[in-house]
């Protein structure tokens, strides 16, 4: 996340405020993880939680605004292919992939 934030291409597209909110969030969640090393599962599961509550709502703003059609390929240095699509995880009208032995 601290990496597409601070890459080149998102300096036009993203406010020097919001790209301050992800670094200094990432810089705290890297400094827990330094220190507590041998945290059980669900204080990572936390942790990421808590960084995804800041991250999040300005990525979104940032896909929705600054890049119509989505940035090819992903987001550098993570989300590969953008974000998922859609509001539910229910059945699609494409084709469907049976498997079978050959």
């Amino acid at each position: 996340m601290k990496s597409t934030v601070e890459d080149e291409k998102l300096q036009d597209k993203l406010s020097p405020e919001d790209k301050k909110t992800i670094v200094d969030k990432c810089n705290e969640i890297i400094a827990w993880l330094d220190k507590n090393q041998t945290a059980e599962k669900e204080e990572y599961d936390h942790q990421q939680k808590e960084l995804e509550k800041v991250c999040n709502p300005i990525i979104t703003k940032l896909h929705q605004g600054g890049m119509p059609g989505g940035m090819p390929g992903g987001m550098p240095g993570g989300m590969p292919g953008g974000f998922p699509g859609g509001a539910g995880g229910g059945s699609s009208s494409g084709p469907t992939i049976e498997e079978g032995l050959v």
